[in-house]
């Protein structure tokens, strides 16, 4: 049985890293998926700016539970030598954080094109990046994402069941629900690939929503994955409203996202997915 660890991408709470350990204890999640850290992406820092990060990570008593990195959300007819090195730096990053896990994806498709024709050059890079992870001793954790190669069932079947051992998976319902992919279907087939899992709900038009709140069979998925044995992350992902950073994260305009709920901040954006989240979790538990 899993030994469930909490954690989140605490930015969507604030974008400043002293409130995020404060949003991060007030619901006694022990670790944040590292992704904005004081208005500006983590991979972005230096190494000395990233080891006074990490002296403030021990200080709170907060560990990192990933490096929720940018690392494959470009074009993938882009040039990627400088992604690569810019990769290297982050990975040296995620060591001095103290994490074992890099979350990446596999590169953005020209829109109206069919992504098998970009196969060979997806896992020419993919191969590449696992090898980076493996040679600074990480954990090569790949997301499935909305444009992206990896974005339908069969296709982060494919990329994970030829890079087994090497890539993981990080399993996002509502990135999946997204393209049009049924998330239950999508855990059967891709469960025993999978690292650890993002929470983050999703109605059939698309709309993100809190934890059980829509289609992305939330509670099966905790219910099924709490099989795995040992140590599992679950990230909470809200995406309930907007935030810093957020732009560089997508390819498309983010001001044209629909959101169903209004908050006044952030901050009780993330506070009211957090408690979706640990009732769906209380229940699960309590069976």
């Amino acid at each position: 049985m899993a030994n469930f660890i909490l954690s989140s991408f605490a930015d969507e709470a604030s974008p400043m890293l002293d409130e995020q350990f404060e949003a991060s204890k007030a619901h006694g999640f022990t670790h944040i998926e590292v992704r904005g850290v004081d208005e500006k992406n983590m991979a972005d820092y230096s190494v000395d700016q990233a080891k006074e990060i990490a002296r403030r990570f021990e200080a709170a008593g907060i560990q990192v539970s990933a490096l929720g990195s940018p690392f494959g959300k470009i074009d993938i007819t882009a040039d990627f030598e400088p992604h690569a090195e810019y990769m290297k730096k982050g990975l040296e990053i995620a060591n001095i954080l103290g994490t074992k896990r890099v979350r990446l994806f596999s590169f953005f498709m020209p829109k109206g094109e069919d992504p098998a024709v970009y196969r060979e050059e997806v896992f020419a890079r993919m191969d590449k990046m696992a090898d980076l992870c493996k040679q600074a001793g990480l954990l090569c954790c790949h997301e499935n994402e909305k444009d992206i190669y990896g974005d339908t069932i069969d296709r982060t079947l494919d990329l994970l069941k030829t890079f087994e051992g090497r890539i993981v998976g990080v399993f996002d319902p509502a990135n999946f629900i997204q393209c049009g992919q049924d998330t239950w279907q999508a855990w059967q087939t891709l469960a025993p690939y999978i690292d650890y899992i993002h929470i983050k709900d999703c109605k059939a038009d698309g709309t993100i929503m809190p934890a059980g709140r829509g289609i992305g069979h939330i509670p099966d998925i905790i219910r099924a994955y709490g099989q795995k044995d040992g140590d599992r992350f679950i990230t909470l992902e809200p995406h309930l409203m907007e935030f810093t950073g957020l732009q560089g994260l997508e390819k498309d305009d983010v001001s044209n996202m629909h959101h169903e709920f209004t908050f006044e901040n952030n901050r009780q954006s993330f506070d009211y997915a957090a408690n979706s989240l640990k009732e769906i979790m209380a229940s699960v538990l309590s069976e």
